[in-house]
């Protein structure tokens, strides 16, 4: 098996659980009225779009992977690895998943030899100069670290992107067990320039029946997945309004849909630039036209719209908080690589694995090429929440998640807090790791690391404490 194989087969997986729930998107077809062979025969098709559309990257940025050997004979491969028949991955003891990137570098969860890196410091200017005032990081040092994730990371996002208009689609006023009333908003995106992108901002919108004048209201950044009914119920016991959104009826989770979607829309079904928008970056502006709309209905309090995503809308979720200074506060969980851990840092997930072919449509095109490259990135994730400051940001992990590396998360918290202490914020608190279940709640930067896994679900009643006493609202009657 080839190098770039065996780095995409993670995302490969998952792409076709992400494809097969996405039935509401214009980009992607009902996979419950399609026979197995039809399935497979469709996934296929997308991989080969998607590794075309990567390659030709590759290509124009005069990028090569190196020759690497087989797998099971590459002298740099940790002896303790073992295969796992029916995949291409290789598993340590512990169960951890380990892959090859196509630049030959191994997932490394050795805490020894993670730290061999040097972060940029983010009170300091490009040119060597200390920031030491607010008005200078405001005026100075942010909007050159926004330009970096802007032009090297996450891409551009057009300045003349279509107009929306939301409608009301539906309404139930019996969900979970009479709480919440619940209605459909479909937001509509001119797409006159470019009639065969068709994408669309669906929201779903839940408030409480009893509930009386400006609520504060949570955006969930989703797919078409069933709707995460019990976290949403937390929110509601609340006495907050929930809203989630549908990211892939924006732009599919594809490299094979770049070409469609409001990326393809704008560049009108062309190969992108290689400092332009990739999807995360598209998601997180139907996310703010969401906010649009939302900063205008009388049953929302317009100062607290918060913004929350999980894995990969966890990467979303922050980067959305950087490019949008109205989202009031931010919750980002198990994120990970191009998310909240640290990104020179080698643990679990790493830029090798956002550049590869599986997922390198997250990002901009000029992304690619710090695959294999990482001390020449000049950004890194303590940058990205410190383009959230002073606002509220709240970070969580899982001890048994780390491929998305908890500790590197703490590490990046740890990172920003001079930025949210020069805005006038507290910052995390400590260098030190906390333990499991912790919760370092008490500035405007937090951290939990969870007992747990890849979910959210053990966080939301932290983050509702963590909230409250920001937005300094008493606990919600039931």
């Amino acid at each position: 098996m080839n190098s770039v194989k065996l780095t995409t087969t993670f995302a490969a997986v998952s792409l076709a659980f992400r494809l097969s729930m996405q039935t509401a998107s214009a980009q992607a077809p009902n996979f419950q009225k399609m026979t197995p062979e039809e399935r497979t025969a469709y996934m296929n098709r997308m991989r080969e779009a998607s590794q075309a559309d990567w390659q030709k990257m590759m290509n124009r940025l005069n990028l090569v992977l190196p020759s690497l050997p087989p797998p099971a004979d590459d002298p740099k491969r940790p002896a303790f690895l073992k295969p796992k028949e029916g995949t291409t991955n290789w598993f340590d003891q512990a169960g951890n998943t380990h892959v090859r990137s196509g630049w030959g570098n191994w997932t490394n969860y050795d805490e020894t030899t993670s730290s061999h890196y040097s972060l940029p410091d983010p009170l300091k200017l490009k040119n060597g100069k200390p920031v030491t005032t607010a008005n200078e990081w405001w005026k100075q040092r942010r909007p050159e670290i926004l330009n970096e994730y802007q032009t090297e990371i996450f891409g551009k996002t057009p300045a003349n992107t279509p107009s929306v208009r939301f409608a009301p689609a539906s309404t139930d006023s019996t969900v979970l067990n009479g709480k919440a009333t619940r209605k459909t908003i479909l937001g509509s995106i001119d797409n006159s320039r470019y009639p065969t992108a068709t994408p669309s901002i669906p929201v779903t919108y839940y408030r409480p029946v009893n509930a009386a004048g400006a609520l504060p209201l949570m955006v969930i950044v989703w797919g078409s997945f069933p709707q995460p009914l019990a976290n949403i119920e937390k929110l509601i016991d609340a006495g907050w309004a929930v809203a989630t959104v549908n990211t892939g009826a924006i732009q599919l989770d594809s490299g094979a849909g770049l070409h469609e979607g409001i990326i393809g829309l704008m560049n009108g079904g062309k190969d992108r630039q290689p400092d332009e928008w990739g999807v995360l970056a598209a998601w997180s502006w139907g996310l703010s036209r969401a906010l649009d709309y939302f900063e205008k209905d009388k049953g929302i309090n317009p100062k607290q719209i918060g913004i929350q995503g999980h894995s990969r809308w966890g990467k979303t979720a922050l980067l959305a908080g950087a490019l949008d200074s109205r989202w009031a506060i931010v919750f980002a969980s198990c994120s990970g690589s191009m998310g909240a851990s640290l990104e020179k840092r080698n643990f679990g997930e790493t830029i090798d694995n956002v550049a590869g072919a599986g997922e390198y449509h997250w990002m901009a095109p000029n992304f690619i090429k710090y695959g294999g490259n990482w001390a020449a990135m000049p950004v890194d994730a303590h940058e990205l929440m410190a383009l959230i400051a002073p606002r509220p940001l709240f970070i969580t992990g899982g001890t048994k998640d780390q491929w998305a590396d908890p500790k590197g998360e703490f590490l990046a918290c740890v990172g920003a807090s001079p930025v949210y202490q020069l805005l006038g914020a507290k910052g995390v608190g400590t260098s030190e790791m906390p333990a499991p279940d912790v919760a370092l709640i008490d500035g405007e930067l937090a951290f939990r690391n969870h007992e747990g896994g890849h979910v959210d679900s053990l966080d939301w009643p932290v983050f509702l404490e963590f909230a409250q006493r920001q937005f300094n609202r008493p606990t919600a009657k039931k």
